[in-house]
């Protein structure tokens, strides 16, 4: 169990506080609306309502020693500022912050976030990947040029195995697991021997160029 700091309770912030406390961490969430703090108040270990950006606040909310904070303060350049400074003095070493423009993303880095989080943005490259690559099911950005993806399996790959088809070698790309729908099991590091199956779904990695190439097949 890792400890959470989660500061500003919008429907990001809320969300993914939500999603800690589900997954079994310590989750702390600070915000200055009353009504946004009661409605996570049951789900997290702890939530108060307070100014984020004060280190007194922070303490008092029990953010001390904890492994991560995320600061989801909307459209507020200056509070997000604010409160990665608190959460610096209190010594939490991972800061990631939600971001509204490249400008902000911009200000948060030069800050020494570990991260800025652009949540409209990424969806939209998401979906405009889904959109214009026929099979494509998920798509998860891991940096510039890179991702992962999950797509169905082509007709004639069907009954054929990984090892077969070799798509590390052919494609320049890995196969991070196969998702048997029909059963709904995801079978991580997948037998390279199983034959695949028109209810399996490939879990992906590699370069866009390489994945693109691979899903218009």
């Amino acid at each position: 169990m890792r400890r959470f700091v989660v500061v500003g309770l919008g429907n990001f912030g809320t969300g993914l506080a939500e999603s800690l406390a589900n997954e079994g961490h310590e989750v702390v969430a600070v915000d200055g609306d009353p009504l946004r703090v009661d409605h996570i108040g049951t789900l997290v270990e702890r939530a108060i309502v307070g100014d984020g950006t004060r280190r007194e606040v922070l303490e008092r909310a029990g953010a001390a020693g904890a492994d991560v904070a995320v600061v989801s303060v909307g459209d507020d350049i200056t509070a997000s500022i604010l409160a990665v400074l608190a959460l610096k003095d209190i010594g939490i070493p991972h800061i990631y912050c939600k971001v509204i423009s490249i400008n902000h993303a911009r200000v948060m880095e030069r800050q020494g976030v570990t991260e800025t989080i652009f949540p409209e943005r990424d969806s939209a490259i998401a979906l405009g990947r889904r959109l214009s690559t026929s099979g494509l099911l998920n798509y998860v950005r891991l940096g510039p040029g890179f991702s992962i993806q999950e797509m169905g399996v082509p007709d004639r790959w069907e009954g054929r195995t990984l090892r077969e088809l070799d798509l590390r070698l052919k494609y320049h790309v890995q196969v991070l697991a196969v998702h048997d729908m029909l059963r709904d099991e995801m079978i991580p590091v997948p037998d390279p021997d199983r034959m695949l199956t028109d209810s399996d779904t490939l879990v992906v990695s590699g370069r866009e160029e390489d994945l693109a190439r691979l899903s218009k097949l």
